[in-house]
């Protein structure tokens, strides 16, 4: 197989929406703090709706991405879904899935401080020659030929982490 062609994860983003700040935004930036051991950022919106009670610059939600080499983290996280996706959940080079609760992720404790609370991933895929979109000078696009497909992303799952695709 050509080189240029292998598929490998660019990011992981964890994200959790909370719908408001305070006591809930805290907890789950101490839980992806937890599973990332990195810091997370607060999500601000930018828009007003509202219905929903959400004004501009409001914080309601955190995130953190984890760049490069990341095969065992989601291996660990497909293992709390019982490796099971479905295949609405796969795009062009992505995939994502939620996990209801953070006590469903093998070796991970329930910490009283943060109760019980969800979060969603988000797995953006890459191949070599993909900094050419990023760099500086001499930025290009990625020709068609190139880029990651649905059926591609569903392969690089079956075969790199057994993942079953439902319909």
């Amino acid at each position: 197989m050509n080189s240029m062609k292998e598929i490998r994860i660019e990011k992981v983003t964890l994200n959790v929406g909370t719908g408001e700040a305070g006591s809930k935004l805290e907890k789950a930036m101490k839980l992806l703090q937890n599973f990332s051991n990195q810091k997370p950022v607060a999500t601000v919106t930018k828009k007003r709706i509202p219905t929903w009670g959400v004004r501009p610059g409001m914080s309601i939600g955190a995130k953190v991405t984890l760049r490069k080499n990341q095969d065992k983290f989601v291996e660990n996280m497909l293992s709390a879904i019982g490796n099971k996706l479905s295949e609405k959940k796969i795009g062009d080079g992505t995939f994502s899935f939620g996990i209801s609760e953070y006590i469903h992720v093998p070796g991970a404790k329930y910490d009283t401080s943060i109760g019980i609370i969800g979060f969603g991933i988000m797995v953006t895929l890459e191949r070599k020659g993909f900094r050419v979109k990023k760099r500086i000078v001499g930025k290009s696009k990625i020709p068609q030929r190139h880029l990651i497909s649905k059926q591609e992303t569903i392969n690089f799952l079956k075969d790199k982490f057994k993942t079953k695709i439902e319909d």
